[in-house]
Formats: C-alpha cells, sequence, structure tokens
C-alpha cells in the first residue's frame, strides 16, 4: 500500500497502527469538526512537534510562536497573508522621528490582560525594561528550554549600553516613546515580532520562573493547559479588544470557543488524523500529501507565502570546513535541483540566496552551485582533503523549512559520498538539537529558518552575523565570521534610506555566495492541509497563525 492509498484509507475510517498512535499521542477526548470530528466549537490543529517554551521573548522556534500567538498580542502586526503593517495594540503604525532615532506609538484605550491587569504604556515600559535590562529583577525565567532573550539581543544589537533601544518611555497613560541610539531600519517591523509580544507585568512579577508554563497576555484566547508532547489547549477571550475590528486586517472573532494545537511528530500519522476527522487542520505536510489531500473528498489545501529557508550549515570552528574550498566543494559535489524535486517537489524553490525571494533586495543575478562533482573533486584536492570522515547532522521532526529532514539528508550523504566524503548521519530530540546545534558541537547540520518581519535583516543579521556565532544558543550556526559582512549588515540595519539598503545587501549576497557557509537547499512554501469546513485561515508568511479568525462552516462554533 502506498501512502496516498493508506491516506484515502484513513479518510474512510482506518484505523490502523498509525492512527492508534495518533490517538494514544493526542491524549484524551478526541475533538474537531468536519466528518467525523464531534463537537464544531473546538478547532484542533495539528503539527509536527510541540511548543518549548510560552513566553515568547525566550522562544526562537516556530512551535513556540504557534501557541504564543493565540496568547499574546503585540504592538502592530501584519495584514492576513501578507507583509501589510497594520495597528495591533498600538492604534497607528509610528513614523520614524529624528531621522529614526525615536518613534511615539499611540496606544488602545481599554485592554485587559487576562488576568484584569490594565494594558497601558507602563505595561510596554515594563515588558522593554525586562527585556533589554540585564539587571532587572525579571531578566529571567523561560524555563529548561530558554533562549535567554535570544531574540532582543538579535533584533536589536544587545542588552544593556548595547541595545540599540536606548530609553522606552511612558509619555502618559497611553502614549509610549522609544529613543534609539541610531537608526535602525527594520525598527517598526520589529515591533510585530512573537517575541516581543506585550505580557501582564502583573503574572510576570507574580511567577517570572512559571511565567513560561503559564501564560497571560491579552491575545483572543487565553491559555488552559499544556500536556507535554501532546497538546496545548486554549478558550476563547470573550473581552479580547480585537473583536469588533476589520477581519480584513486580521481581527474579529475569536469565533471558536476552544482552540487544542496537537502534537503528532509522524507526517503519515497526523495526515491520517486530519483525513480521519481527527483534525480540523495540519501542517507540516510533504509532497506526497498534497495530491493525496487534494483527492481527498471534504478537504482542501492552503499555502504559506515561501517566506523561508531551508540549509545546510557547514561548522567553520571545525576542520576542514574552516577551508572556503572545502565548502564550495560541497556546494558542487550536492545535487540540489534532484533533492527539491524529490523531496519538496512544487513545494520548494531552488536557493540561490540566503533569504527568500519574496523580501526586497533580493539579487536575481546570483544563481546556484551548479552539480558539478568533477570541480568538487578538485576543490577538496587543492584542500588537501581526502576521505574525509564527518558527519552531516539532521533534525528529527518536520520543519516549514524542511518537512522531510532525514531523506535530505540521505541524498546529500549519497551525493558527498560520490566525491569522497563520508558523512555519518546524527540527530537528536528536538530540544537538544537546538542545544547542541547552538553550541557548536555539529561538524554540518540541517536547519532553517521562517522569517519574522518581511526583512533581510531577519535573516542574514540574525543568522550570519559574527555576533550570533555565541557559545550558546547561537543563531549562526556555521560560525561564520566575517567583519566585512558585519559592516554591511550593520550599514543595511541602521538606515532608512532604501537605495542604500540595497547596495548594503547585494554586496552581502555576493560575499555570502563566495564564501559558501552554507549550501542553500531551498525556499518552500509550506502546504497546510484542511476539512473544507475550515473557514477564515488566513496563511501568515511567518507560520503562526493566530486562530481569531477560524471557523467550522455549520459547526456550532461561538
Amino acid at each position: 500500500m502506498n501512502r496516498r492509498q493508506f491516506l484515502k484509507l484513513s479518510g474512510a475510517g482506518l484505523t490502523g497502527a498509525a492512527l492508534l498512535g495518533v490517538a494514544s499521542c493526542g491524549g484524551g477526548t478526541i475533538s474537531g469538526g468536519g466528518p467525523g470530528g464531534g463537537s464544531g466549537n473546538i478547532f484542533s490543529f495539528g503539527r509536527g512537534a510541540d511548543s518549548i517554551t510560552l513566553d515568547p521573548i525566550h522562544a526562537t522556534d516556530g512551535e513556540s510562536f504557534r501557541a504564543t500567538r493565540q496568547v499574546f498580542d503585540t504592538l502592530l502586526d501584519f495584514a492576513p497573508e501578507s507583509f501589510d503593517l497594520v495597528p495591533a495594540l498600538a492604534t497607528e503604525v509610528p513614523k520614524a522621528e529624528d531621522g529614526g532615532l525615536s518613534y511615539t506609538l499611540k496606544l488602545r484605550e481599554g485592554v485587559k490582560f487576562h488576568d484584569g491587569a490594565p494594558f497601558n504604556a507602563e505595561a510596554v515600559v515594563f515588558n522593554f525594561d525586562r527585556w533589554r535590562l540585564t539587571d532587572n529583577q525579571y531578566h529571567k525565567g523561560g524555563g529548561s528550554g530558554s533562549a535567554d532573550f535570544a531574540y532582543y539581543s538579535g533584533q536589536f544589537g544587545g542588552f544593556d549600553e548595547d541595545s540599540i533601544i536606548e530609553k522606552v518611555e511612558a509619555v502618559d497613560e497611553y502614549t509610549v516613546r522609544f529613543t534609539l541610539r541610531e537608526a535602525q531600519g527594520p525598527f517598526v517591523k520589529n515591533l510585530t515580532m512573537s517575541p516581543f509580544a506585550m505580557a501582564s507585568p502583573a503574572a510576570i512579577k507574580k511567577s517570572v520562573e512559571d511565567f513560561w508554563k503559564e501564560p497571560v497576555g491579552s491575545g483572543p484566547y487565553t491559555f488552559i493547559s499544556w500536556e507535554r508532547d501532546s497538546e496545548i489547549r486554549f478558550e476563547s477571550f470573550k473581552d479580547w479588544w480585537g473583536s469588533s475590528l476589520p477581519e480584513s486586517q486580521g481581527y474579529g472573532g475569536p469565533k471558536e470557543d476552544t482552540i487544542v494545537i496537537r502534537s503528532i511528530p509522524d507526517n503519515t500519522s497526523r495526515v491520517a488524523a486530519l483525513t480521519g476527522g481527527q483534525l480540523n487542520a495540519a501542517d507540516g505536510l510533504v509532497p506526497d500529501d498534497v495530491p493525496a489531500i487534494e483527492e481527498q473528498e471534504g478537504f482542501k489545501l492552503e499555502f504559506r507565502p515561501p517566506n523561508t529557508i531551508g540549509y545546510l550549515a557547514m561548522n567553520l570552528q571545525k576542520e576542514p570546513f574552516n577551508d572556503k574550498r572545502v565548502r564550495q566543494a560541497i556546494n558542487h559535489a550536492i545535487d540540489m535541483p534532484a533533492i527539491v524535486d524529490a523531496v519538496l517537489g512544487d513545494t520548494g524553490e531552488i536557493a540561490s540566496n540566503y533569504f527568500p525571494s519574496l523580501l526586497p533586495y533580493f539579487d536575481e543575478s546570483i544563481k546556484p552551485y551548479p552539480h558539478d562533482p568533477e570541480r568538487a573533486q578538485q576543490l577538496l584536492q587543492e584542500a588537501g582533503v581526502d576521505n574525509l570522515e564527518t558527519e552531516l547532522w539532521y533534525m528529527p521532526i518536520p520543519r516549514p523549512y524542511m518537512p522531510d529532514a532525514k531523506s535530505i539528508a540521505q541524498a546529500m550523504q549519497q551525493d558527498l559520498k560520490k566525491v569522497g566524503i563520508n558523512a555519518k548521519l546524527v540527530t537528536y530530540d528536538w530540544l537538544i538539537y537546538l542545544q547542541k546545534t547552538g553550541m557548536g558541537e555539529h561538524p554540518m547540520c540541517l536547519l532553517g529558518w521562517t522569517g519574522d518581519n518581511g526583512d533581510p535583516d531577519n535573516f542574514l543579521n540574525v543568522l550570519l552575523n559574527s555576533a550570533a556565532a555565541t557559545k550558546t544558543s547561537a543563531y549562526n550556526v556555521a560560525y561564520y565570521k566575517n567583519p566585512e559582512l558585519d559592516r554591511l549588515l550593520e550599514q543595511a540595519q541602521t538606515t532608512v534610506v532604501e537605495s542604500e539598503r540595497q547596495d548594503a545587501y547585494y554586496r552581502a549576497q555576493e560575499i555570502l555566495h563566495e564564501d559558501a557557509p552554507w549550501a542553500p537547499i531551498a525556499y518552500v512554501k509550506p502546504p497546510i492541509g484542511l476539512e473544507e469546513a475550515v473557514q477564515g485561515f488566513d496563511p501568515n508568511p511567518t507560520s503562526s497563525e493566530a486562530f481569531n479568525g477560524v471557523s467550522l462552516s455549520g459547526g456550532g462554533g461561538a
């Protein structure tokens, strides 16, 4: 029985091993609308991995943000399925003042956190002070998977005196002013990012160490429970500030009483749970799932915009990957078009640069390294490398930028073997994988990124700046350090002049292509399978949809 036949049978009521596995993973009563789905006021979403923390400032992974998006609001947001800025907790998108050194935000009045505490300018100041000041008594928490405020450091240059944000002041109860040490091109877009969502100061003061598992925000859903490696449950917040605002800008709702996000690591089991009526929607689909769901009566597909990149990072701290010729050889050795076609199909676009082609300042003149085993062997010979024994680490779970990392790793292993590189495949549990790659223990590893703010800064500066090559929790897992690139990225980040940003990013792309710290794989448009009854699901480029607008037609939703 092939995969497509299996999924068709599962939709007709198959209760084989895969579905039994889902039932045991689901942790309790099966819920969801559609065929065989039960109560219609519960929207159930299936994913490939659990969240690591529910304190957004301590998260770096998309699965954590998928959950926090339901509980928390940001100051600004993007309109559905786009990078068009819209107000959120702020009432308007601010303009740069003083040449980009200050911004003033007017805030919504009457907004409450889920614990009843008021949202106001002082709450904004509290959150930013907690994040940016290392001597703040609440600059801690996050649980065992804490990233130690890594997103703040990555987007705003560091903490304390290193932070681009010099101060955050409450001008009055509903006005807040940001003063920057230097202009930052993507500053306003950064305010949309999930890590910088507003948390209840009262809840953090009550127990900052437990906040990561008992989150309190002002979002459309309140947190109810978290059964680790199984499901997270939320209930609608009837007093959400966005309920009466236009749905075209992402507001309205919440339309369902309950949201359940289920973790089902096995791709086949997750899709079988969808087609078998145990889920209303699921992501992490592989290309074979796309026609299977399209042909399944009662189901449909959506695609997120390709705001992703998957890559093979080579660790420059470890020989012989500190030699550019070896890295170039690996780029030539891997038949990337064949891998993308086989593993990603129509959902993947072969990557040439280090951020996706839908973003501004993408240089279309740069082309991927051609598959050329002879050139790869020549470069390895020039570098004095013969019969290299190494490791290739791959992710244990599906990610939006790489739904089947093991298959990609196996194909790369075969290509590398043909040029004399013997790569042992290695993997770990997801949290351990992130910790170990973040400490640079790997020789080569597969990873990727889904963009947060529609700006190249969020890819290049976060993933390839020397400052991101830290001893722990590193984003720059290639440990690539190039002062010229750092200067260009700083130049692009610290100006609001579009032409200057483009010049810097074009030169940065040329340098990265030549130095080849990665073998970039693909820009992926992740598919999402849904029951036809699901309405109002707007695929988000950042992969973390808020579910306030989702409803189940005819299902008796809220």
